[in-house]
């Protein structure tokens, strides 16, 4: 149990208020599994949250909910609410503050999402939380169908959750997904990624893709070649196979090694050229992917001569010595012409074998 949170739990009902750790951590808890996911609900609203912890508390406020940062640690409190209106089937946008906890929890979307903890450390269940994770059920409070249409991230969360958990969807919020399916196309490509990076980077990430596919969501998030997707267990991979780099947005980093990726697929990874101008990195993905054992790929990439050009056994300043040149275009040639041959294994990486090289040709 974290100390940290009772804490905070504590100092609030010592202003008279309600305040529970609610959601991530007592699931996770009660799993049995580690979680940063510290979510607070109390019937405390924004204003007498910053009375009680004053600087404590960041200066953005949304939708009833403060951020409090507590020995390095980051706290999201919410008061006790309901939720009126939504926009766009995503966020709400009109709230009423109420006073009880069952109703606040009535809001929520998944049963294993509504389990409490109060500041004695003692876990409360008004919804039957704990069954459904006992029977692996992910199910949604109330009507399926309306919790799905509210907020359409729900459909992705509730595969991110099946995934990472390997629990099942219940029957009903299947039907409610295949229905709605269509609303996750005016979900932002940030926030769909934000999730599909989960479903992805999860080691049980092939239930996740079988599921989207199963729920025929396929064409609502974009994603193609589904059907031929071979597990990896790189992030980046998956992404490199499903087709969707001028939908979704990836940073520079991503682009490229998702780039670099699908250009190896259709070259021998084995070869010293591509095994070079590539990188360990991108081999071993494409390695992977290729149904190619990364313990020779590994292997042969260690026994490269050079795995740059800085490792090149001779410097600029030696080579203008020995062909008595002061410093020129000449040189980009010369090392190009030595790496090519290093990494061809035509010389060996020796000084003396280089300056050798040199003075022959140059």
């Amino acid at each position: 149990m974290n100390e940290v949170a009772l804490g905070i739990l504590k100092k609030i009902k010592a202003h008279g208020y309600l305040a529970y750790l609610v959601g991530g951590y007592p699931r996770d808890l009660y799993i049995g599994r580690d979680s940063l996911d510290y979510d607070i609900c109390t019937n405390a609203t924004p204003k007498e949250l910053k009375e009680i912890f004053g600087d404590s508390i960041l200066p953005t406020e949304q939708y009833g909910s403060v951020t409090l940062i507590s020995q390095g640690m980051r706290f999201e409190i919410t008061t006790f609410r309901k939720d009126i209106k939504y926009l766009n089937n995503r966020k709400p946008i009109e709230i009423e503050y109420i006073d009880n906890l069952l109703d606040d929890l009535k809001r929520r979307d998944f049963t294993m999402n509504t389990m409490c903890i109060d500041s004695d450390g003692i876990i409360i269940d008004l919804l039957n939380g704990k069954e459904d994770i006992d029977n692996k059920i992910i199910r949604t409070v109330g009507n399926a169908d309306l919790k799905i249409y509210e907020d359409s991230l729900r459909i992705l969360r509730a595969i991110r959750f099946a995934t990472v958990l390997d629990f099942d969807l219940d029957e009903d919020l299947k039907q409610a997904i295949k229905k709605h399916g269509a609303l996750l196309k005016n979900l932002s490509y940030y926030r769909k990624k934000e999730e599909l990076d989960k479903i992805f980077s999860s080691p049980n990430h092939m239930k996740g893709i079988k599921l989207i596919k199963e729920l025929e969501l396929e064409e609502d998030l974009e994603l193609s070649n589904l059907d031929n997707i071979v597990s990896t267990t790189y992030l980046i991979g998956i992404w490199a196979q499903v087709n969707v780099l001028n939908k979704y947005t990836f940073n520079n980093t991503e682009k490229e090694s998702i780039i670099k990726i699908n250009e190896l697929l259709d070259k021998d990874i084995l070869n010293y050229n591509n095994l070079y101008n590539y990188g360990l990195y991108i081999s071993t993905i494409v390695s992977e992917i290729k149904g190619i054992d990364k313990k020779i790929v590994n292997e042969r990439y260690n026994n490269l001569y050079i795995h740059n050009k800085t490792d090149i056994k001779i410097e600029a300043k030696e080579i203008c010595e020995l062909l008595n040149k002061k410093p020129g275009k000449f040189l980009k040639e010369i090392f190009n012409d030595l790496e090519y041959k290093l990494v061809n294994k035509l010389l060996e990486n020796k000084k003396e074998i280089l300056k050798k090289y040199v003075l022959e040709n140059y």
